[in-house]
């Protein structure tokens, strides 16, 4: 059984070249600090390392898109070859004129496809790697063009500096949330230009409702409710690279943690539904299942979590994000998947991956 979404998608480049979903709100909800199995949705590779880091004892990635786990195989080369700031330099979390030479002292340790693909891509290495992907080139555009439209430089330091509460909605208020920032979000955050520069259209299939209304909402929650001095994946989006706030793997202490494990993960050119055709016997405790429920109908979501479930250890747990396309548990499975939902509403609360509408947790009943 392959994956529905497979036949209508476009998977022949890197659509992302960082994961943009909170690896620090994943790894609390799934509770991989006490060990144990995970399957984990690989996409550019940072979250399967964090959940790795984190203390998972086995990982196991999975995409259908080679040039995904081309993403994941640099990364788990330059842990191996690289000190930590040479590792920040390669992503671009910090800037640098030698992601070439960095590279090549990589290469020797890559496997000859996703060699191939990294060989074929320079510009995508001088970049920095994380910025090498059809979502990141989306948010360039928007940073680029857009943004200093409504924006000048300092505006958006004197946004990324932070501080209380109060200080951050006065801020909002009063010098951010101007109707030029309305109008030109809700333009290129519209379905419409999203799916013809950033996510692919295949994506929003089962998506009902103003995909930029949503986004500007949950932006205010980030700008105002949560701190954006410590939000990674807002300072990337604003100036192109992540200043003093890193995500989970890139951390200078999980850095060690993540190098002395990395022979504890693999990674698979597979659907999460080949794999479990293909591994019957194999039983997971932790699932990051990234928002993939959101790319399929009711009835097949449901058909996977079945599946899912059915490869879970008791006490396993389930994680996965919805952003305009509610996915939860069906009462038909209450009696073997229990929806942790205090838990998931104060994680998603703190989420500074902020475009979603919901993060959902379950639990495998014993």
């Amino acid at each position: 059984m392959g994956s529905e979404v497979s036949t209508r998608a476009d998977f022949s480049r890197v659509r992302y070249a960082q994961c943009w979903e909170d690896a620090d709100i994943l790894c609390e909800a799934l509770c991989v600090g006490q060990g144990g199995c995970c399957l984990s949705i690989a996409s550019a590779g940072d979250n399967a390392l964090a959940l790795l880091g984190s203390g998972a004892e086995r990982v196991v990635a999975l995409d259908m898109n080679p040039a995904q786990l081309a993403c994941l195989a640099l990364r788990v080369a330059a842990y191996r070859e690289l000190e930590h700031g040479e590792l920040l330099e390669l992503v671009g979390s910090r800037p640098s004129t030698r992601r070439a030479a960095l590279y090549r002292r990589c290469r020797p340790l890559l496997a000859p496809e996703a060699r191939a693909y990294w060989d074929a891509h320079p510009d995508g290495i001088a970049a920095g790697i994380g910025a090498a992907g059809r979502f990141e080139h989306y948010f360039a555009v928007f940073r680029e063009r857009v943004l200093p439209l409504v924006h000048d430089r300092r505006r958006v330091a004197a946004l990324l500096e932070g501080g209380p509460r109060e200080r951050r909605e006065r801020f909002y208020e009063s010098r951010w949330n101007t109707w030029r920032w309305r109008l030109l979000f809700r333009l290129f955050f519209s379905r419409f230009v999203m799916g013809r520069l950033g996510r692919d259209p295949a994506f929003f299939r089962y998506v009902e409702g103003s995909v930029a209304e949503h986004i500007l909402a949950r932006t205010r929650h980030a700008l105002v409710e949560l701190d954006p001095a410590d939000n990674p994946y807002l300072h990337w989006i604003l100036t192109g690279h992540h200043g003093e706030a890193l995500p989970l793997a890139l951390r200078e202490a999980s850095f060690e943690r993540i190098r002395e494990r990395l022979d504890r993960i693999e990674w698979h050119a597979l659907s999460i539904e080949e794999y479990l055709e293909r591994e019957p016997a194999q039983r997971f405790d932790a699932f990051n299942l990234s928002d993939i429920f959101e790319y399929m109908s009711e009835a097949n979501y449901h058909r996977l979590l079945d599946h899912l479930v059915g490869a879970a250890r008791p006490g396993a747990r389930l994680a996965y994000w919805n952003m305009r396309v509610p996915r939860r548990r069906p009462d038909s499975m209450a009696d073997r998947l229990a929806p942790l939902e205090s838990l998931a509403k104060r994680l998603h609360a703190g989420d500074k991956a902020f475009f979603y509408s919901d993060f959902i947790v379950e639990e495998v009943r014993g």
